[in-house]
């Protein structure tokens, strides 16, 4: 692994970003990453997107928000999405994806970074655990509610 690297989503990195591969099973936790490049063109002045290169190949995708002023306080510091491709995971792209969004939040003035995530076999709460995330609520869907206090 060379080292790791963060840049902006572009159209030079959307499409490698689409074909980032899941390991089995992964996929009933994720949405199609189509879901937040939308998210950036609806809120442009709030959507953070990056791509995790290793040397020039795509290896990583992370999506954030900061809304200070999001009616729901869970929404004024969330990571929308984490995606390592199959092939590298395990190899420290999530963390550093996650360490370089705590970065951008304490530079923003958040306190705090929250992750929503579906628990479940093969699913991400095991990752968000190792990297910091701790469960502090539940949504009205079950989902879990997880931050890191900066």
């Amino acid at each position: 692994m060379t080292e790791l690297r963060l840049v902006e989503l572009s159209a030079a990195t959307i499409v490698a970003v689409n074909a980032l591969s899941l390991k089995p099973g992964q996929e009933q936790f994720i949405a199609p990453t189509s879901y937040a490049v939308a998210g950036a063109v609806i809120n442009p002045a709030t959507a953070w997107q990056r791509v995790v290169l290793d040397g020039d190949e795509v290896v990583g995708f992370v999506s954030a928000n900061f809304d200070p002023e999001a009616e729901q306080e869970r929404f004024h510091s969330v990571l929308w999405r984490i995606n390592v491709d199959a092939d590298d995971q395990g190899r420290g792209v999530g963390r550093f994806a996650v360490e370089k969004l705590i970065e951008e939040a304490r530079a923003r003035g958040m306190d705090r970074v929250n992750v929503i995530y579906e628990a479940g076999e093969g699913g991400p709460e095991a990752f968000f655990s190792r990297v910091g995330f701790e469960p502090v609520d539940e949504t009205e869907y079950g989902e879990v509610v997880a931050e890191i206090r900066l």
